[in-house]
């Protein structure tokens, strides 16, 4: 004992670390605060090393360690992550990546001062929503629109104006839950809406609309189930019924799309999910559907339909309170307009050329990337069919043809590995399956091929 305490007499104290010119240097402009705060935390730990080795590290080991931990603190905690996954609308990394055109606009505003609620023909209060409703409408045909912060508030927001206190009227088999544990039943009861099932799981009828209707109905609910699919014995109305019944009983048909597609992904061979304007056009009252889902842009939740439905809903108190900042409002409104011009759409909104890229194409680029990597005796490395995912609570069903880069290291196991590419900078998301790691060409940005190369050979030296 009388050792280990000699050894931590020896550990020099946070001021002398503070002065010793290599920190001094390397900190020079950081916050007093992180740099403090790191020094102890390194310290802390070599206390708890001596007391179980009776080691205590060289001097420059210990600036060394410092230094890195200072690094780490210093390191934004939202970072830009390389998604080798395959699943283009991965949720847990952000979902849709921005078009070139949305991060410059994005910028534009965010260096300074903007119009966001100022009219510059009139010289005074505007309206946020003025920025993008026109092109809304103009692209989906909708009578008009108004964007919140994200689709659960959107549908929160519809329901709170339109069916407070009264009953809405959904399938059984509707009845989702969004991601993260939040559920359909659990918006509208947030909404004050009394929630009224009607069907069965897998087959629901018209008959069971009209029978629940009573003169406390505010509203018929349809929730398109863009992030499941019920398949085999199965029944539910059309819209076009829906539409009608609705018309019987001056009751609004308001439908929560989801993923909300501008554009027919049919082209693609990508079937089941319905385009905006679809549902307008087969009468639907009002329509709520994410930005960062098939639309390709920053997250948000688009309401479209009847003019005044949407008068009122933008009048609701709610509406301030899960409005969009003037950065969503630029990304937005420069992904839009991008779908003014359907067929050059695909090639700017990178979730649309993610989807659309092909598996030829895609097993090009799987070979550009296992030139780049390191082969040796560590490394085995080859390329295989596989399958991408859209992701996203997308097209739950629909797998994309692939090709995949598969790499086995003959020093570390695939966990192993996974883990160390987490920890590069910037880190690297993968797949494992039968411990081998699994990267996917198609969700890889221009130019991340070389950053994974790089990223690999940090991995093999440890």
């Amino acid at each position: 004992m009388k050792k280990k305490q000699e050894l931590l007499s020896q550990l020099p104290s946070v001021n002398e670390l503070l002065q010793q010119s290599t920190i001094e240097k390397e900190t020079n402009g950081l916050p007093r605060r992180l740099v403090i705060e790191a020094i102890r935390e390194v310290l802390d730990q070599i206390r708890g090393e001596i007391l179980a080795t009776d080691i205590l590290p060289e001097s420059a080991a210990l600036e060394q360690r410092v230094l890195a931990r200072i690094k780490d603190k210093n390191k934004p905690n939202l970072s830009r992550v390389i998604n080798g996954t395959g699943v283009v609308l991965h949720t847990n990394l952000g979902r849709a990546v921005l078009s070139k055109a949305a991060v410059d606009a994005v910028t534009r505003v965010a260096q300074g001062y903007s119009n966001l609620e100022y009219d510059l023909m009139e010289g005074e209060r505007g309206s946020r929503y003025s920025h993008i409703e026109e092109i809304i409408c103009g692209i989906t045909g909708a009578p008009a629109a108004m964007v919140v912060n994200n689709n659960a508030a959107a549908v929160l927001l519809v329901l709170s104006t339109v069916a407070k206190d009264k009953e809405a009227i959904v399938s059984r088999g509707e009845l989702v839950e969004i991601g993260g544990s939040f559920r359909v039943p659990e918006v509208m009861s947030q909404s004050g809406t009394i929630l009224k099932e009607v069907g069965a799981t897998n087959k629901t009828y018209i008959k069971d609309y009209e029978s629940a209707i009573n003169e406390n109905t505010g509203v018929l609910l349809k929730v398109h189930t863009s992030n499941y699919r019920v398949v085999g014995f199965t029944h539910e109305p059309s819209r076009d019924e829906l539409v009608t019944l609705g018309k019987k009983y001056q009751l609004p048909v308001i439908e929560d799309l989801g993923s909300g597609s501008i554009i027919s992904l049919e082209k693609i061979g990508l079937n089941g999910e319905p385009t905006v304007a679809q549902c307008l056009k087969e009468g639907i009252d009002v329509v709520t559907f994410s930005g960062d889902k098939l639309l390709g842009g920053p997250q948000a939740g688009i309401i479209v339909g009847n003019k005044d439905l949407l008068e009122r809903i933008k009048r609701h108190p709610l509406a301030r309170a899960i409005r969009v900042d003037k950065m969503t409002v630029a990304a937005l409104e420069a992904t839009l307009r991008a779908y003014m011009d359907l067929e050059g759409a695909w090639g700017e909104i990178p979730t649309l050329k993610m989807l659309k890229e092909s598996a030829d194409d895609i097993k090009l680029r799987a070979e550009s990337l296992r030139m780049l990597l390191v082969q040796g005796k560590q490394l085995e490395i080859n390329i295989v069919k596989g399958k991408s995912k859209p992701g996203g609570g997308s097209l739950p069903t629909t797998e994309l043809d692939t090709w995949l880069v598969v790499i086995e290291c003959h020093s570390m196991s695939a966990a192993e590995m996974a883990d160390r590419l987490r920890q590069c900078d910037p880190p690297v998301i993968i797949r494992i399956q039968d411990d081998k790691v699994m990267i996917d060409p198609r969700t890889l940005q221009a130019g991340e091929e070389k950053i994974i190369a790089k990223a690999m050979d940090e991995v093999l030296v440890g």
